[in-house]
């Protein structure tokens, strides 16, 4: 039941919007107003925002920043169709103009119907540079019922399209197709639904539809079909035409084409409302055979996307020499991300990220200052700078990007939670030949599926997954078990996309209150280690078993650990390890303060029974020596400049480690080792794996495993080559002069 406090929120938004339409049906202006028109210009990350530009007395020009404010945001945003302004920016933030600085020491009270009506010194009369042009950032909300009106008598060319919504409206044939890709491309202006005349419609003007539907590509369509059904419907055209390059990120970047002369069932008489077919990309586009079945893998050897808590999003890696880097943000713009959206297989962007807003990358920053036409297959063709150094990791660029409307919200739901972003999960299911709402089995339910849940559904990352949801009363109805046995990649758009039983349930401990249930977050955090640390600080050491007692008692030595006697020694690689939290949110221990298990021997704490894997692989993958280490404590032992450390171990307090801080886990502890005492000589792989059970939910589990080349002759180890997550030139099974590489490396006894 909604409080009276929400009842009256809602009221207000309604009346203020109900104002904005009627203000905006309300065309008149007080006599002697002067008549402009506004657009957004400039190096944009969004197509809402930018420079604030002025037409007026023939030219175009900026407004200075001085005394700017808010309110005349809001004036400026409402003219141009959205609902408000989020924020305004100074100090030429979109790039400088040129020509006329019209409007200087603007002041509104936001309640004008044009900045023309705010007091100001009058047009053209300023003493700032374009260094002080002003922009905002206008909310994505339409005023409902918006109407574009041209306030110039000629050069309407010049004008950005402003129209309230886009869509394309499939013919009754093709309504049922997921996702739908072809249609009548029409244009809500003044309220109306409205077609678009195709006399001087382009190709370029398709590619840009299609890239705001989430779809790299367009191609001819059947004109036939479509000629037919023109001769039978009554048609609604707007008055504009539509002349866009091809690079714009969506309609509202392309410029207004020639007006259209209205004449009703002639308008357009020698031509036909425009038609789009576009191209999904391969993650989206059905296979008739089995439907969208196969999981979602970005196929792509030379971009990709990481940390992104949603399809089609996250932080920008090309690889290049065989290693993964970031790209820095100096000069990125939507031209540039749509060529990564693109080139990925969705459509054009709808934000250029900068400022490491989708997490930090690790390793180098292998592009700066990037350039892009906007028609590139992939970001690798664009300019860069090769000469710019000094970006660091805090300056990593993302994107998101348009995907297709996949339907996927429709087939699963969570019920019974406190807020949207948890409760049990509930899937739409076929059973006895209609469409049922029913739970999943949480038997080996875990975070990986949740994630897949919490994907599929826009919500972010997994923060946990429940195998009981008793305190989420769903609804009854829907209590039946429809889906056991999930077993996720992490890769898929979907849960039915996940290996399950099918038809054939098996699930003991049936539904209800045993239904799997997930919450969910819109950031994650993201552990990485630091490869070059560990390196650095390997030796081997040998130490008499009388002192391994406790070691031994946590499982930390290898099993012929059992039969030594207490005179004897074990061998033992150790190292440091350092690991960062480079992601969005503090990392902490899934089990709460009064489920932590206590250790006698050791005198401690464990939160998280396994934090870490260490393993000794042979080169063809098998396991000789292994090694665990429990988060007796996850504390921040440093923190980068102005980060201030949140979580110490001692006397019980509280674990973690916050973004931007490290943990460091010494090489002179119990368990900070592999026990390899029954190790023969000889070229191993030396591996780590963080967070191995993956009992805490973070952005990117790729880097949570690093990988060196280890030579161990008997009495000393040599670790070279170590590297985190991928590293496609390394063939490790290969030695190729290994023996004057390792003449070359550091030698640790």
């Amino acid at each position: 039941m909604s409080s009276p406090c929400s009842l009256l929120c809602r009221l207000a938004t309604l009346l203020c919007v109900w104002a904005l339409c009627q203000a905006q049906l309300d065309t008149k202006l007080p006599p002697g107003t002067p008549i402009i028109q506004l657009r957004l210009a400039g190096d944009k990350h969004k197509h809402y925002e930018g420079r604030v530009e002025v037409y007026y007395n023939g030219e175009w020009g900026t407004v200075c920043d001085d005394d700017f404010s808010i309110h005349a945001g809001n004036v400026v945003c409402r003219e141009l169709g959205y609902v408000e302004a989020v924020s305004w920016s100074p100090s030429s933030k979109y790039g400088k103009g040129e020509g006329r600085i019209w409007l200087d020491n603007v002041h509104c009270s936001g309640l004008e119907r044009t900045l023309a009506q705010c007091e100001s010194n009058g047009f053209g009369v300023s003493d700032c540079k374009h260094s002080e042009d002003v922009g905002v950032v206008c909310s994505q909300r339409r005023i409902p019922g918006f109407k574009f009106i041209s306030t110039l008598t000629n050069n309407v060319e010049s004008l950005n399209v402003q129209v309230e919504d886009v869509r394309i409206r499939a013919i009754s044939s093709q309504r049922k197709r997921v996702p739908m890709t072809e249609g009548y491309l029409e244009v809500k202006d003044g309220g109306k639904w409205r077609q678009i005349c195709d006399l001087e419609w382009t190709e370029m003007n398709s590619r840009v539809i299609c890239g705001m539907y989430g779809f790299p590509g367009e191609k001819r369509y059947n004109t036939k079909v479509y000629k037919l059904l023109a001769k039978r419907r009554k048609k609604n055209y707007w008055g504009f035409g539509v002349n866009c390059t091809g690079n714009e990120a969506s309609l509202h970047g392309c410029k207004l084409g020639h007006k259209v002369e209205l004449r009703g069932n002639a308008t357009c008489e020698k031509g036909l409302p425009v038609v789009v077919n576009c191209v999904p990309g391969r993650a989206f586009a059905p296979s008739h055979a089995q439907g969208f079945s196969k999981a979602y893998r970005v196929e792509q050897p030379l971009v990709r996307l990481r940390g992104g808590a949603n399809i089609g999003e996250g932080r920008v890696e090309v690889l290049k020499n065989g290693e993964w880097g970031t790209v820095c943000d100096d000069s990125w713009n939507l031209k540039a991300a749509t060529v990564v959206c693109r080139e990925l297989g969705f459509g054009s962007a709808k934000e250029a990220l900068a400022g490491g807003k989708l997490g930090q990358g690790m390793g180098p920053v292998h592009m700066n200052e990037v350039k892009c036409s906007g028609f590139e297959k992939s970001l690798t063709e664009c300019y860069f700078n090769r000469d710019a150094l000094g970006c660091s990791h805090e300056e990593d660029a993302a994107v998101r990007c348009n995907v297709p409307a996949m339907d996927f919200q429709n087939r699963l739901r969570l019920s019974g939670g406190r807020n949207p972003f948890e409760g049990r999960v509930e899937v739409l299911a076929e059973k006895n030949g209609s469409l049922v709402w029913g739970t999943v089995c949480s038997d080996s339910w875990g975070t990986i599926e949740a994630s897949v849940v919490c994907r599929q559904l826009g919500l972010g990352f997994a923060n946990n997954a429940f195998q009981e949801t008793w305190y989420w009363p769903g609804d009854m109805s829907a209590d039946d078990v429809v889906m056991s046995g999930v077993r996720c990649s992490g890769t898929e758009m979907t849960l039915a996309q996940c290996l399950h039983h099918g038809k054939h349930l098996d699930c003991p401990r049936g539904g209800g209150r045993f239904a799997a249930g997930v919450s969910c977050s819109e950031t994650a955090p993201d552990l990485v280690l630091n490869a070059q640390v560990v390196e650095h600080t390997t030796y081997l050491e040998d130490r008499p078993m009388y002192i391994l007692q406790c070691a031994n008692e946590e499982h930390c030595l290898s099993s012929s650990a059992a039969t030594a006697t207490s005179s004897s020694y074990r061998r033992l690689l150790r190292f440091s390890s350092q690991i960062h939290n480079n992601g969005l949110t503090d990392f902490r221990p899934r089990a709460a303060h009064h489920s932590w298990i206590w250790h006698e021997c050791h005198r401690h704490y464990h939160s998280m029974e396994v934090f870490t894997h260490y393993d000794l692989l042979s080169l063809n993958g098998t396991k000789v020596a292994e090694g665990h280490k429990a988060s007796f404590c996850l504390e921040d032992t440093q923190c980068e400049q102005g980060i201030e450390k949140r979580y110490e171990c001692a006397n019980f307090g509280q674990q973690g480690i916050t973004v931007g801080c490290w943990d460091t886990y010494r090489h002179d502890i119990d368990c900070q080792w592999i026990d390899v005492t029954d190790v023969v000589p000889g070229d191993y792989i030396f591996q780590v794996v963080i967070n191995p059970n993956y009992e805490v939910a973070e952005s990117d589990y790729t880097n949570n495993i690093m990988k060196c080349r280890c030579r161990y002759d008997g009495h000393r180890i040599w670790m070279y080559n170590c590297y985190i997550g991928e590293r496609l030139e390394i063939t490790l099974c290969q030695v190729t002069n290994e023996a004057a590489f390792l003449s070359n490396q550091t030698l640790f006894t």
